[in-house]
């Protein structure tokens, strides 16, 4: 499993053109089935039968209506139209016409004009261009572009309101593809004609927004290249140098109409004539191929240019119409002579890996292999008509005796036919491969053959032209350095029944895995780098063993994952409790497992030792200075002398860009084996490529290896059937590779901070993801740089600029400070006293406005003076002051030893602030006033106590007095008015003798208060 990397220039092979036909049928399908009479569907047919008589033309183009629209897409089983995937093409030119007698789906009104004159109206669509995000199509002198998934275009209802019209008040008459996107971004071209001729429209795709610059900005081509007269036939877009190539007609009428290559600098405005094109065809005189220099003799054909196909790979530029020129520098140019001039090309397609096709306007197919400058014949051929008759005899439905090719196309290095059959009565669409090698073998084993005659029979033996018998790779390095192909293993569940096949149990717990492996391969992208380099390392770090549970309560064999949110899938969940793996694998084997099902979870890891399988990779990233190495092992046909195998074996080693890359190249002659071993060594030369961010930007240039004489001539046998030999054409992108990054290393950090300042301190409330560092230490910050892909990581050893770029006293309400704040705070020229940092280093950056750090550094002291935000910090409760900085890292600029722009931004906690000096004081006022009030109270409150004691006493006494007296009198009335109930009689003496006692008690109290009184000493 290779889940998508960072975004490179993605090569967009043409598998989109299965998806590209489908846009251009599905809105139409169903819209023309209401009302099948009122449109027809127009596939270009050839007509040979007229080729070559008396008054006829020499091309001829027939073209018959189909009918079965929806018939056609019924078949297409394995178009990708899945509205849950996510597919990707690249732009392409392609033809194909519908017909109809009403208004289409779309908004296809007329606007013709002085300036642009109308002809018939038809419903025609004259050009598509898929690109990944939108597709465009020209409808008479219309430009539409479709926004939304292709799949909306077979909805009928709402096809409609999702065609755009641009460049409404302008007449387009072409649209040319950009095959690559940069900068984040996608690209058409328009070619005018009427008011804006001259001129081009240059259309910009970002995030599905599509805007039109009219360029040249100042004025015309035919301005700038000094003519009056003169229409822009073809446009080319080379994104590296931000630049267009322009295939010019000129009409002069004093003399005759001429082309010319015209270049155009975006970034200047500027113009320039590169090459002036032959008014005739050069007479090559037998030769292969002709260098055009203006001295050679020419043919009556004229040239007729007809457009432009560029590889920014080998910067090989082609002109093409009645005739092939091809360029490595867009000014000089070589005539390839085995195209035959009496045919007129219709399109190229290039693979992008080395392979050219040719289609003629008669469809015929040529193949031109880039780097060589013979051209093949592979349709019509004795090589075609070899492979037909074996497939016929296999019964292949892929053939039928009448078809029509509707394109060509490149996929995964391949080309493929897309080919209207018709068979019994019944049309369909078929995507079959045209085996270029079978075919080259065929016709080159059907004319280079020899009769011999030994004894009475005659033997028949084939001439091989191909220089060697073996050749071999050797000593291939791993190839995930140079791919940057992040991979994994995820092997599903096993299966414990007796049929094998999966349930919706065993599905949704793999499903779950899957999604939780994705899930650690996200999150893994952090600031803080964990301790072990590797995204499944949540998954074993505690080296625990639990168990995954299923719906119904089914377990499974697994690690101690920690949750993600949401959950992986609804019938999933990962159980706390340890289990031994062991006992599950144990189960699995006796088919006693719960559910029956059992995953092992030591299959569902990254990959990072993926081994070589002798071939060269399919591009190879070089970073500032890095290699590639390998060896080529070739041997010659048959024992020859030392000195004849040398020169019978060579190999070449062509590079794109020279001034960029260097290849050497060492021989051994083994003689004793008849064969050749050549060390090549591929290396960047360390000054063709500024910093950028990884995987983007990159800049394209290629590697060819080529055997001299093996053009076309020396095929390998292998299970996926021939392969050429002897030319491999690699891509090479210089830059920061895809899958590098920067990380805080948080670890080491920590353990060289201890070393350096004698102790370390943490917070009082610990986070493991962020741990603290003291104000007062000096802070020692050090980071890695992780290779994802591999699974390397080192010390970043290049220089970096650190500043502080936001802040706050806690994480919510951390703000981001503008760039007139972020030079005061993080600047030594900075006079304002808004430092939050310095350190004793004296690099700086070129204008002295910030210092440069490396891994050697003395460390950085924080200040937080006076005007900057961390000064005075209020401490939240009783422990220190803390901060949180955020902190950008960055190398652009400083940075010698990388083309990687690498920046890191995270966040930093510093707790132990100090507070302002009249913070500090004031509260030192407060802290001793307080301290002082309270030992004057102290004091007082000593001397004051025993007379306090004395007087809380006397309350205390008095109160249990009153307390006593109360409860007394209570107790004496309730006892009189008992006796007073029993005897009536006694009433009076008794209340009487009762008063008497009362009132003497009372008086003996008074007199014992009084000599109380008199006995307390006076102080």
């Amino acid at each position: 499993m290779s889940p998508a990397g960072p975004a490179w220039p993605r090569l967009r092979v043409l598998q989109a053109l299965w998806a590209l036909l489908v846009v251009l049928l599905a809105p139409w399908r169903l819209w023309a089935i209401k009302n099948t009479q009122e449109c027809t569907w127009q596939v270009v047919l050839n007509n040979f039968e007229t080729v070559g008589k008396k008054d006829a033309s020499d091309r001829f183009v027939d073209q018959e209506p189909l009918y079965t629209v929806d018939k056609v897409f019924s078949l297409l089983v394995d178009a990708p139209i899945d509205p849950d995937e996510t597919y990707l093409g690249f732009p392409y030119y392609l033809k194909i016409n519908y017909s109809c007698k009403g208004e289409l789906s779309i908004d296809s009104c007329w606007v013709g004009s002085f300036y642009c004159p109308p002809t018939s109206f038809t419903a025609t669509i004259y050009d598509a261009i898929a690109t990944e995000s939108t597709l465009f199509i020209r409808q008479n002198q219309l430009i539409y572009y479709f926004t939304g998934t292709y799949t909306t275009l077979h909805e009928s209802n709402r096809g409609s309101e999702r065609w755009v019209r641009v460049l409404a008040n302008e007449c387009i008459k072409k649209l040319c593809p950009v095959h690559f996107h940069s900068n984040g971004s996608e690209y058409v071209m328009a070619l005018t004609t009427g008011k804006h001729e001259g001129y081009v429209h240059f259309g910009t795709i970002t995030d599905g927004r599509v805007s039109f610059e009219l360029l040249p900005r100042q004025r015309s081509v035919c301005n700038g290249i000094l003519v009056v007269n003169c229409s822009i036939t073809w446009a080319v877009f080379i994104a590296g140098d931000y630049n267009l190539l322009l295939l010019v007609e000129i009409e002069d009428p004093s003399t005759r109409k001429y082309f010319q290559v015209v270049s155009y600098d975006l970034v200047s405005d500027y113009l320039v004539v590169l090459y002036t094109i032959p008014e005739f065809i050069p007479d090559a005189r037998g030769l292969e191929f002709l260098m055009v220099l203006g001295t050679e003799s020419y043919t009556n054909f004229p040239m007729v240019p007809k457009g432009m196909s560029y590889n920014p790979y080998n910067n090989l530029l082609f002109i093409w119409g009645n005739f092939l020129l091809q360029s490595y520098n867009s000014e000089n140019f070589i005539y390839l002579a085995d195209f035959p001039k009496e045919l007129s090309i219709k399109y190229l397609v290039n693979s992008f890996y080395g392979d050219t096709a040719i289609v003629t306007e008669t469809e015929e197919i040529w193949y031109l292999l880039e780097g060589s400058y013979q051209v093949y014949k592979l349709f019509p051929s004795k090589g075609w008509e070899v492979h037909v008759s074996l497939q016929v005899m296999q019964q292949s439905s892929l053939y039928a005796p009448n078809e029509t090719m509707v394109t060509l196309f490149y996929e995964d290095h391949r080309l493929y036919q897309l080919v209207y059959l018709i068979d019994n009565q019944q049309g369909r669409l078929v995507k079959r491969l045209v085996p270029v090698e079978q075919l080259l073998m065929y016709q080159q084993i059907s004319t280079d053959y020899l009769l011999e005659r030994q004894g009475s029979h005659l033997t028949l033996s084939f001439t091989n032209f191909c220089p060697f018998t073996v050749m071999r790779l050797r000593d291939l390095p791993n190839p995930q350095i140079y791919t940057r192909q992040e991979r994994y293993r995820a092997q599903p569940p096993r299966v414990l029944e007796p049929g094998g096949f999966h349930s919706d149990n065993s599905l949704a717990v793999y499903q779950g895995l899957v999604y939780y492996l994705l899930w650690l391969h996200s999150k893994y992208d952090k600031p803080y780098a964990d301790p072990v380099h590797d995204p499944t390392w949540r998954w074993w770090k505690n080296k625990k063993q639990d168990q995954v549970r299923g719906e119904g309560g089914e377990s499974v064999g697994g690690p101690s994952p920690d949750p993600p949110s949401p959950s992986p899938c609804p019938g999933t969940v990962f159980a706390p409790h340890p289990v031994p793996q062991d006992y599950y694998f144990y189960l699995a084997s006796n088919w006693r497992s719960a559910g029956s099902v059992h995953v092992d979870m030591a299959s569902y890891e990254k990959i990072y030792d993926l081994k070589a399988e002798n071939e060269l990779p399919e591009r190879i990233f070089l970073d500032k200075g890095t290699s590639y190495r390998f060896s080529v092992f070739l041997t010659a046909g048959e024992p020859e002398p030392l000195c004849t195998v040398q020169s019978k074996v060579g190999l070449a080693v062509v590079l794109a860009d020279p001034e960029c890359i260097e290849a050497v190249v060492k021989e051994k002659v083994l003689v004793n084996r008849n064969s050749v071993l050549f060390w090549v060594t591929l290396s960047d030369k360390r000054f063709c490529f500024d910093q950028g961010i990884s995987g983007h930007h990159l800049m394209k240039t290629s590697m060819l290896l080529k055997v001299v004489g093996s053009s076309g001539h020396c095929f390998q046998n292998t299970h996926q059937g021939p392969r050429m030999q002897g030319n491999l054409m690699v891509p090479v992108l210089i830059g920061c590779p895809p899958g590098k990054r920067l990380a805080f290393d948080i670890t080491y950090t920590l353990e060289y901070n201890r070393l350096q300042n004698k102790h370390y301190f943490d917070c009082v409330h610990v986070d493991p993801e962020m741990p603290c560092f003291l104000f007062r230490d000096i802070f020692y910050p050090f980071f890695l740089i992780q290779d994802l892909v591999t699974g390397d990581s080192g010390s970043f050893q290049g220089s970096y600029v650190l500043k502080v770029v936001g802040g706050g006293p806690t994480l919510d309400t951390i703000k981001e400070y503008s760039e007139e704040d972020i030079y005061r705070f993080n600047s030594p020229l900075d006079k304002t006293g808004s430092l939050i940092w310095t350190t004793r280093n004296t690099t700086t950056t070129e204008d002295s406005a910030f210092n440069i750090l490396s891994h050697n550094s003395l460390g950085i002291e924080w200040l937080c003076m006076e005007n900057s935000p961390c000064h005075d910090t209020i401490p939240h409760s009783i422990f220190a002051s803390e901060f949180f900085f955020k902190v950008l890292v960055s190398n652009r600029g400083v940075d010698k030893s990388t083309y990687c722009d690498y920046q890191l931004t995270f966040q930093l906690h510093i707790h132990g602030l100090p507070l302002s000096a009249r913070r500090a004081f004031l509260i030192l006022m407060v802290s001793a006033s307080l301290i002082v009030g309270l030992v004057i109270l102290y004091v007082i409150s000593c001397l004051l106590s025993p007379y306090v004691v004395k007087v809380c006493n006397v309350l205390c006494w008095k109160i249990n007095n009153i307390v006593a007296w109360e409860s007394y009198i209570y107790s004496v009335a309730s006892d009189t008015r008992a006796f007073s109930n029993t005897s009536g009689t006694k009433s009076g003496e008794s209340s009487g003798g009762i008063s008497r006692v009362v009132s003497m008690v009372a008086g003996e109290n008074k007199t014992d208060t009084k000599e109380t009184l008199r006995k307390k000493p006076i102080s």
